[in-house]
């Protein structure tokens, strides 16, 4: 392994790069997307609910290749043409999307009615008394669902190898190829995945017992 990392070590990089480029532009894309759709979900217009319910049950039962593959193949024939780099990037922020807009909407429901009800009473729209009272609350409620959709998301980047996508497996395979060091290959490419994601983990366990210790109001 230590041979793989040394003598490919400008290849992983740029593998890496391109993993961490995919996995930053689709964890904010599918936060805000799932955001929307879980707001969808419990909105109280009845056509929004059977947009975001169609959305979240389509994403969610359809494997994260099929969509990848779908803008990456079917795209570029009938609409733009697009790398691989965007249709893995399109398809991971529409597949992780649909996961957070289920664990956002369970936050949502999972807030005292009695909040919206307050702050409606108070003179809030629907919209102010969800944007600054409720969800706020959900947010902090989902940060341990929220931290693994995000630590899978990185580790789900991996499809972009399957796209063209130069994007570390990418790489991996290139080198797995030309070096016929299959295992050495791998540990090391698991190795670079482990030093992404935890970091990512430790911080959302840091967020959680730090928003945990502010009173239900902050």
């Amino acid at each position: 392994m230590i041979t793989i990392l040394t003598d490919h070590w400008a290849d992983l990089v740029a593998g890496l790069r391109i993993t961490l480029s995919a996995s930053l532009l689709a964890l904010l894309g599918s936060l805000i997307i799932g955001v929307i759709f879980a707001l969808f979900v419990i909105s109280p217009l009845k056509p929004l609910r059977v947009i975001g319910n169609i959305y979240v049950e389509i994403f969610r039962n359809i494997p994260l290749l099929v969509v990848a593959l779908f803008f990456y193949i079917v795209i570029p024939q009938f609409v733009v043409q697009i790398d691989g780099f965007t249709a893995g990037t399109i398809g991971l922020t529409i597949y992780t999307s649909a996961f957070i807009a289920e664990t956002v909407r369970a936050g949502i429901e999972s807030v005292d009615i009695g909040q919206m009800e307050a702050a409606r009473s108070n003179g809030m729209t629907y919209l102010q008394a969800m944007g600054y009272i409720v969800l706020p609350q959900a947010i902090k409620i989902v940060i341990p669902p929220l931290g693994n959709q995000f630590v899978n998301l990185v580790k789900n980047s991996s499809v972009l190898a399957f796209l063209a996508g130069f994007d570390l497996m990418y790489q991996a395979n290139l080198i797995v190829s030309s070096t016929l060091k299959t295992t050495d290959t791998y540990l090391a490419v698991g190795l670079l995945y482990l030093l992404m994601t935890m970091p990512l983990s430790y911080l959302m366990r840091y967020l959680e017992k730090r928003w945990a210790k502010q009173p239900a109001n902050d």
